[in-house]
């Protein structure tokens, strides 16, 4: 994905990245809550990865414009 500005790709990129991350953790999360019906540690241990990374996420976005943020929620990765 390229930024309309320049300056922005940067944390347009690390921003990605840390979205691809949650997503991989989410999914990790979801296959151990369809398996086993309670909460275990490895549960709690991939949600706590999964929530400090949409935390980074979150914290890249906070520093790019908004029309540059729209562009990662308009892709596939949201």
């Amino acid at each position: 994905m390229i930024a309309k500005i320049k300056k922005n790709q940067a944390n347009l990129n690390k921003a990605i990245q840390w979205l691809t991350k949650y997503n991989a953790f989410n999914e990790q999360r979801d296959i151990i809550e369809s398996e086993q019906e309670s909460e275990t540690t490895a549960w709690r241990r991939v949600n706590k990865k999964c929530e400090d990374s949409f935390d980074r996420y979150l914290d890249y976005c906070d520093e790019l414009p908004r029309y540059e943020v729209k562009l990662i929620e308009e892709s596939e990765l949201y």
